[in-house]
C-alpha cells in the first residue's frame, strides 16, 4: 500500500532525478551560513584545512551549521512534493489517514531508551573509556539544539530515502526488492564523507547500508514512516547528548567523551547482528506484521 501509492500519480522517475537534484541545491544554499563562519584567516589558521578550521569553533557552534543544509533540503523536498509532483507529504509519508505519532514514539523512546542503557553500562563497566564532559550552559544549549534541529535532519534522510526515493524506484523498476536495495545502498553510500570512514576505513560503510536496510524493513513492513522517523530520531538526537568524540561527524557538548579506540567489529556485530533484528522482532509482534516475503520483494 505504502509503495503502490506513487502508482496513483504520473510522476515519471525523471521527475524524481529532478526532485532530489532540487533538493540537493536547496542543502548547498543551507551551507551559506557556514561560509560567514568560516573566514580565509579561519582556514589559513587550521593549515588551509576547511574540516580543521571548522572543528576550530565553539561545538554547539558546530553543530548548527551542520545541521542548518537539513533545515533548506527539508524546505526543498516539500516544494518538490507539493509543486513538482503535485502530491502531499502525507502520500509519501504513510499509508494510513494521517502519521501515527503513537508508532512514532514507540520507536523514538524504545530504541531512546536503549541507547541510554547501552551507553551508561559501558561507561559503568569501562569507566576508563569515557571522560566526564558535562558543562551546564554548554549542554543546556545543546539540547534546545539538539531538539529542534536533529530530528529535522533524520526526518530528511528518511523522507527521501525510505519516502520519496523508495516510491520513485518502486514505480520504476515496479518491484519492492530493487526499491529497497537501491535506496539502502544510496543511503549508506553517501556516508562515505562522514570522518568515521577515514578513522575505521571503508568496512564501516557495511554499518550504514546495513541500517538502510533495516530501515526500509521498517518501513515496507509497516506500511509507512513512521517506526524509522522514530527510531532515526532517537539514534542522533541520543547520541549526540550523551556521547561524542574526536572523530564523529557531530562534535557536542554532550555527557561524555569516548576515548577509546573504536571498535568497528563490535559495532558491526552488536546492531545489525543483535539490536536491530531484535528491534524488527517485537515492532513485528506488536502490530502484527505477516506477508513478509510479500511485502517486501513483491513486484508492484
Amino acid at each position: 500500500m505504502f509503495l503502490s501509492q506513487a502508482l496513483r500519480h504520473k510522476n515519471p522517475f525523471w521527475m524524481y532525478l529532478l526532485g532530489s537534484f532540487v533538493v540537493i541545491i536547496f542543502t548547498i544554499i543551507g551551507q551559506l551560513p557556514m561560509g560567514f563562519f568560516m573566514t580565509k584567516d579561519l582556514i589559513l589558521a587550521a593549515g588551509g584545512d576547511p574540516m580543521a578550521a571548522l572543528r576550530s569553533l565553539n561545538k554547539n557552534l558546530q553543530l548548527v551549521l551542520l545541521l542548518i543544509p537539513f533545515v533548506f533540503g527539508f524546505l526543498g523536498l516539500i516544494l518538490v512534493v507539493k509543486k513538482l509532483h503535485d502530491r502531499s507529504m502525507l502520500s509519501i509519508t504513510t499509508a494510513r489517514a494521517k502519521l501515527d505519532w503513537n508508532r512514532f514514539f514507540s520507536a523514538f523512546f524504545l530504541w531512546g531508551g536503549l541507547t541510554v542503557a547501552l551507553v551508561l553500562g559501558d561507561y559503568f563497566f569501562n569507566p576508563d573509556s569515557y571522560q566526564w564532559n558535562f558543562e551546564p550552559k554548554a549542554f543546556a544549549l545543546l539540547v534546545v539544539i539538539s531538539i529542534a534541529l536533529i530530528p529535522i535532519q533524520t526526518s530528511l534522510e528518511e523522507y527521501v530515502f525510505r519516502g520519496y526515493l523508495m516510491q520513485g524506484f518502486a514505480t520504476y523498476f515496479k518491484s519492492r526488492g530493487l526499491a529497497l536495495f537501491m535506496t539502502s545502498a544510496f543511503f549508506g553510500s553517501l556516508h562515505i564523507f562522514n570522518p568515521e570512514v577515514e578513522q575505521l576505513g571503508y568496512g564501516i560503510l557495511v554499518y550504514y547500508i546495513g541500517t538502510g536496510f533495516f530501515l526500509g524493513i521498517l518501513t515496507l513492513m509497516d506500511e509507512g514512516l513512521e517506526l524509522a522517523l522514530g527510531f532515526h530520531a532517537a539514534n542522533n538526537l541520543f547520541t549526540a547528548l550523551l556521547v561524542t568524540s574526536s572523530w564523529t561527524a557531530f562534535q557536542t557538548e554532550s555527557l561524555f567523551i569516548d576515548i577509546s579506540e573504536p571498535s568497528l567489529g563490535a559495532e558491526i556485530f552488536l546492531s545489525l547482528g543483535l539490536l536491530f533484528p531484535l528491534f524488527l522482532w517485537f515492532m513485528a509482534k506488536r502490530y502484527h506484521w505477516s506477508n513478509w516475503k510479500n511485502k517486501l520483494f513483491d513486484r508492484l
